[in-house]
């Protein structure tokens, strides 16, 4: 992440929607990836600090979940959008909201929190896909190829929908997230209940999308070749593989190989669980460059270098938390082997780009 200020000089957060110092209204462009002071300029047009014009996304002004910018002016929208739907550019919501498909039932108790805080997870996911310069286009204007959100509830969430069952996962351009992911206490307990060391929203989104960037790349033959020698045999029976992690727990030697326990269940589940922490280390080495936590020139720095400085930081913040008296930030070790899928992840991550 980037340091992000204010006009008048102050940091602010990536989720700020105002400041605290001289009180000016921000909002995020994720056109330009900066922070915008605004100034009211009435019918809902803000001047922001770079001489642009924005409005707000209508999930920010109705249910003050979304601090993201959208054009003010309408521009010719490339290509034709879904029927009956508006141009990109005058959507009432702004880019990451329109990636919605399913949102929380708000008229029941705590959604809107839980919604907030799913918003966040999503929006620094996006900020990250929109760093690397990763094709990100919704399932509204690209049903073939898009990427659309459901964050559904079940009954362990509300009694009023009652024997459902709703799994967190990715299909057919959609990425599913239970919304007890969004609750502290739901999450706690899962996390336990899974022998689980690391669970937060973030990173669930981060590794959905993984399998929603190998679905527009498996149809390249060369990936998959290399897709094979490291992670294995993606077309082996998936239902059967995870029952199978789930009754019996991983093989005992599931850290000289994998990054997770869960990431030796299936090949699948490997490389998503391996593209997670490409963007865990991806946006934490942008925020510790940022912060002068390391002089390292990240950009310059190829993918074995990165990885090496990442070990070195990952430890320096686990000390940090432990001192503090936390768990471990980043409980987990990358060996050689865990390496080399990294590697390979940056391999599908240049073919990606080469794509938008």
């Amino acid at each position: 992440m980037k340091r992000l200020q204010c006009a008048c000089g102050s940091q602010v957060f990536f989720e700020s929607r105002d400041c605290l110092h001289c009180g000016a209204r921000l909002g995020f462009d994720p056109a330009t990836q900066s922070m915008q002071s605004l100034q009211p300029q009435g019918e809902g047009l803000y001047l922001g600090a770079n001489g642009s014009r924005y409005r707000l996304c209508d999930n920010g002004t109705q249910w003050d979940v979304c601090n993201w910018l959208r054009p003010a002016e309408v521009c010719p929208a490339e290509g034709r959008p879904a029927e009956g739907r508006p141009p990109e550019d005058a959507h009432p919501l702004c880019f990451a909201c329109q990636f919605n498909r399913v949102i929380p039932n708000l008229s029941l108790p705590g959604n809107i929190q839980r919604w907030w805080i799913l918003e966040q997870g999503k929006k620094r996911l996006f900020y990250t896909l929109l760093s690397l310069g990763l094709p990100l286009v919704n399932g509204w204007r690209d049903p073939r190829d898009g990427l659309l959100l459901d964050f559904i509830e079940d009954g362990r969430s509300h009694e009023e929908f009652a024997e459902t069952f709703a799994s967190t996962g990715f299909l057919g351009g959609v990425i599913t997230i239970n919304t007890l992911e969004a609750d502290e206490v739901a999450r706690v307990v899962a996390r336990e209940q899974m022998n689980e060391h690391y669970r937060t929203v973030l990173g669930h989104l981060r590794h959905e999308s993984g399998h929603y960037y190998w679905s527009r790349l498996w149809r390249d033959g060369d990936l998959r070749a290399g897709f094979a020698e490291l992670f294995g045999d993606e077309t082996m029976d998936y239902a059967g593989a995870l029952d199978r992690h789930y009754r019996e727990g991983p093989s005992p030697e599931w850290r000289n190989y994998y990054i997770s326990a869960y990431a030796s269940a299936h090949p699948a589940e490997d490389w998503a669980e391996t593209w997670g922490h490409y963007l865990h280390i991806e946006d934490a080495l942008e925020t510790a460059a940022a912060y002068g936590v390391t002089r390292e020139d990240i950009d310059s720095l190829d993918i074995n270098a990165r990885i090496a400085l990442w070990r070195d930081l990952s430890i320096t913040l686990n000390e940090l938390n432990r001192s503090v008296g936390r768990g471990d930030a980043y409980p987990f070790v990358i060996n050689s082997f865990v390496e080399s899928k990294l590697c390979f992840v940056e391999r599908a991550i240049r073919r990606l780009q080469t794509m938008t």
